[in-house]
């Protein structure tokens, strides 16, 4: 039995997530999650999704979708955003605790990002969010970088193969 990934492309439909020049989290996260998914898939996981298309499931749904898949890890992909443009960059995952599977799988997403050129600005525990909370599998929420940050869209959009390589490369190590 192949091991079965969830991969959730964060927000969608109505919620575009953060936004900054007109660029929107949820078209990020769509393209990111579609391109890890495969290059997942060419690896020999059974990956499936919580959306393909610009649609909105609440992230209760989302950990719904989840766990009625039998996945045996959900990845949740996003982008970070802060109050004052161009004051961060990097990329941060997140979990619900720092501990286990889930917490050694975010280290090393976050290890090979910064391979990619990515700032590291660690694992942070986030038991507040429903996708980390709901889920019945280890879970991991990948911040890519900042969309505020032109920094990180320069990273992203320069070395797009590579940072979806780096975030499926982390998942199999």
């Amino acid at each position: 039995m192949a091991y079965k990934i969830m991969v959730d492309a964060g927000h969608g439909g109505y919620d575009g997530g953060a936004s900054y020049n007109g660029r929107l989290e949820k078209d990020d996260t769509l393209a990111l999650s579609l391109a890890v998914g495969e290059i997942l898939s060419g690896m020999g996981y059974d990956v499936e999704y919580t959306r393909t298309t610009d649609v909105y499931d609440s992230p209760v749904q989302k950990a719904r979708i989840g766990n009625a898949s039998g996945a045996d890890l959900f990845v949740s992909i996003h982008r970070n955003s802060s109050p004052t443009p161009n004051t961060y960059n990097g990329v941060q995952t997140l979990v619900y605790e720092d501990s286990g599977l889930k917490a050694a799988l975010a280290r090393s997403v976050n290890n090979e990002l910064e391979k990619v050129g990515y700032r590291n600005i660690n694992v942070v525990e986030r038991p507040n969010l429903a996708v980390l909370r709901r889920t019945q599998m280890p879970a991991i929420l990948v911040e890519t970088g900042f969309i505020n940050s032109d920094v990180d869209n320069n990273l992203l959009d320069t070395r797009f193969d590579d940072t979806a390589m780096a975030i499926a490369q982390g998942i199999n190590s």
